[in-house]
């Protein structure tokens, strides 16, 4: 069972698709970890128990904290999303291309890891290599509670772009061989991600896609909602408030009404927003049910 409403990460790193303003002031508030915890331990305080985040370098010192603290975090899943690509950029930048992939694939004599079982990057060999980043991606997770672990919209789009569609049976078999946990997909292009997974025999999938009374970032509004009634699906809003284009009310009851919606993943900065955006919600799903391992 997924978490009916989820918090997100952008607030924290000071991504706000409205506002520069607003992305500026939320980057200054945020700039130390404990800030990060205090919003976390607010949502926990409201019964917020899902974390859906990047695998910013910084999300690996909360996941430490988590860690360090299970007593306080008894119930709390992370989803996370994969690649952060600024990431990878600046590593290549940096180091170069193999010079990256060391970074990134520490242990077991770096590049020579990929090596492993035969792989050849001559050959192009991407589908090991993606496990094995994958991999690395989720060592920050270990011992952490990750009941579904998305695929970020950069890859998957690029992925639907390039026509190369084995690549979310590849993600999905991994994800759940090797973490027991649910694939999902985030997607700025629903309608098309849809039929795809439907064809590969991925049932049911989790997706995450901006969805909202305005339209605000979703390239298709009327596109999408044909596509959540035909296609079976387990779909998470995000941009539901559209960057606070909308009153909270009508967004929370727009996006309440939509076909195969189960969560919401949602920005806050404080308690108080976090109380009055759970509090909107239970007024149309009902109380918060929290999620299980086995999403």
């Amino acid at each position: 069972m997924l978490n009916r409403l989820i918090l997100g990460d952008n607030q924290f790193f000071g991504i706000n698709h409205m506002s520069e303003e607003r992305a500026r002031a939320q980057a200054i508030q945020f700039q130390d970890d404990a800030a990060v915890i205090d919003v976390l331990d607010a949502a926990v305080a409201e019964g917020i128990t899902g974390f859906m985040c990047t695998t910013h370098d910084r999300i690996a010192r909360v996941a430490a904290h988590v860690r360090a603290h299970p007593g306080a975090y008894r119930d709390f899943v992370f989803y996370p999303a994969m690649p952060y690509a600024h990431k990878y950029a600046n590593a290549v930048t940096e180091d170069g291309m193999l010079g990256a992939l060391q970074r990134f694939v520490p242990g077991e004599g770096g590049v020579g890891r990929l090596m492993r079982g035969g792989l050849s990057l001559v050959r192009g060999d991407i589908d090991h290599l993606a496990t094995v980043l994958v991999d690395a991606e989720m060592a920050m997770f270990d011992r952490l509670t990750t009941p579904v672990v998305f695929l970020q919209n950069n890859m998957v789009d690029l992925l639907l772009g390039l026509g190369a569609h084995d690549a979310f049976a590849i993600f999905d078999r991994h994800v759940r061989a090797r973490y027991g946990a649910q694939a999902g997909y985030v997607t700025m292009n629903l309608p098309r991600l849809l039929p795809v997974l439907d064809r590969l025999g991925i049932t049911d999938p989790i997706v995450c896609t901006s969805l909202n009374a305005r339209g605000f970032r979703m390239g298709g509004g009327d596109a999408i909602g044909a596509a959540l009634r035909r296609y079976r699906c387990r779909c998470i809003a995000m941009s539901v408030f559209a960057s606070g284009a909308l009153p909270a009310d009508e967004a929370i009851a727009w996006v309440c009404a939509q076909p195969n919606v189960e969560s919401i993943v949602f920005g806050a900065s404080s308690g108080r927003h976090i109380r009055a955006t759970r509090d909107l919600v239970e007024q149309h799903w009902g109380p918060l049910a929290r999620a299980t391992a086995d999403a």
